[in-house]
């Protein structure tokens, strides 16, 4: 029997590494929808291997360039969010939440209300709303499946453990591409060099977030959210070679690691596949060769985004929105060369600062249409500190 399966974000790296594993067996499953952005090209094409249902660009512009390059093959075709979402509510037994930022929340929400499986690499759906993520899967019904590769570790760690018996959880960090740097430099740090990881292939944006651990304090929130574990039990320790994923820790004081190498085909096909295991194309790990490991205590001076994060689980409330949407707003003033580097944790800090005075705001009860609107304040307030308003 085929599986219904929706790719959000199917045209970017995890969407391109669970197409992968699909074309592998493709009489297993029946595609539904994609969903991409500018690459209009490479949706097509997508869409006319995996002859699916539907291919929705983010984007009104590029419509018309998707309907001319589906032409004649059954394809429908759309775009907009609200496409998007409308796509989400199809039916579908397993969708990838894999659309880069806050713009993934609707529509996973949106999969979530129909009771589908929805294996979530969008880490800024639970950084945002955590509440209202979870208690729409406990609604309808639906389950969640992480494809984080630290949060996919943890999870795998935690079958047929006991949540009480655990003590802490350590998420590991490669620490990006200016682990080795000295401090004094990485105020020199130019978006070519940002943009290099040392270990893993991944897009620009999370490239870069990796290289200022703003994408490691992101998962230090999704752990809180997704686990339910107190922020004191959660540890980021740095592991340059990305080969222990995450290490859960118990009462009698055994660490239970997760080994692998760093290809995020592992966690994607154990979403895919749950709740069994099956055989995927990743390398097998050749430890007498690895030969040793390493581990560094991360340093918050050089990445302030971690103390950043533990501040947003003290706060709770909207601070997790607020944070995500002045992080993404900091993160495209680097790209297009109107801030530096180290002056990204700084806006983000500014405008949690800034927000945090707003009671009303920060302590809403978690709506979608409340988690848009501490998304918009903060992109507002953090355009306006890179303009220098």
């Amino acid at each position: 029997m085929t599986r219904r399966i929706s790719i959000f974000g199917s045209t970017g790296s995890i969407g391109l590494s669970t197409i992968d594993l699909i074309e592998r067996d493709p009489e297993a499953y029946d595609v539904v929808a994609l969903t991409g952005g500018h690459n209009v090209a490479r949706l097509a094409e997508q869409a006319r291997a995996l002859k699916a249902d539907i291919a929705v660009t983010a984007h009104d512009e590029n419509l018309a360039e998707l309907k001319d390059r589906l032409s004649g093959t059954g394809i429908e075709a759309a775009a907009g969010t609200q496409a998007i979402e409308e796509a989400a509510r199809r039916p579908a037994d397993w969708v990838m939440s894999a659309i880069v930022g806050a713009a993934g929340l609707a529509p996973g929400l949106a999969a979530l209300e129909e009771g589908a499986c929805l294996a979530l690499a969008n880490k800024e759906s639970l950084v945002t709303a955590g509440p209202l993520i979870m208690g729409t899967a406990q609604e309808f019904g639906a389950r969640i499946l992480p494809v984080d590769s630290e949060h996919s570790a943890v999870f795998q760690g935690l079958v047929g453990e006991d949540m009480d018996a655990v003590e802490r959880i350590i998420i590991t960090a490669s620490g990006g591409a200016f682990r080795d740097w000295p401090i004094e430099k990485l105020a020199e740090a130019t978006l070519e060099q940002a943009s290099s990881h040392p270990n893993w292939d991944m897009g620009q944006r999370i490239t870069i977030d990796s290289a200022s651990m703003f994408n490691k304090a992101l998962e230090l929130i999704e752990t809180k959210e997704f686990f339910g574990v107190d922020p004191s039990k959660i540890e980021v320790i740095v592991h340059p070679q990305s080969l222990i994923h995450a290490l859960v820790g118990f009462n009698d004081g055994a660490l239970m690691a997760h080994v692998g190498p760093p290809d995020m085909r592992h966690a994607i096909g154990y979403a895919l596949h749950w709740p069994t295991r099956k055989s995927l194309p990743v390398d097998r790990l050749d430890l007498a060769a690895v030969g040793s490991m390493e581990f560094r205590a991360p340093d918050e001076k050089r990445w302030p985004a971690l103390r950043l994060a533990r501040e947003v689980m003290e706060a709770g409330g909207m601070a997790g929105a607020v944070f995500n949407a002045a992080k993404e707003s900091a993160l495209d003033g680097f790209i297009a060369h109107q801030i530096g580097f180290l002056r990204m944790s700084e806006v983000v800090e500014e405008v949690l600062i800034a927000l945090s005075r707003d009671r009303s705001l920060m302590s809403a009860a978690f709506t979608l249409d409340n988690v848009r609107a501490a998304d918009q304040m903060a992109r507002q307030r953090a355009t306006e500190i890179i303009a220098g308003v």
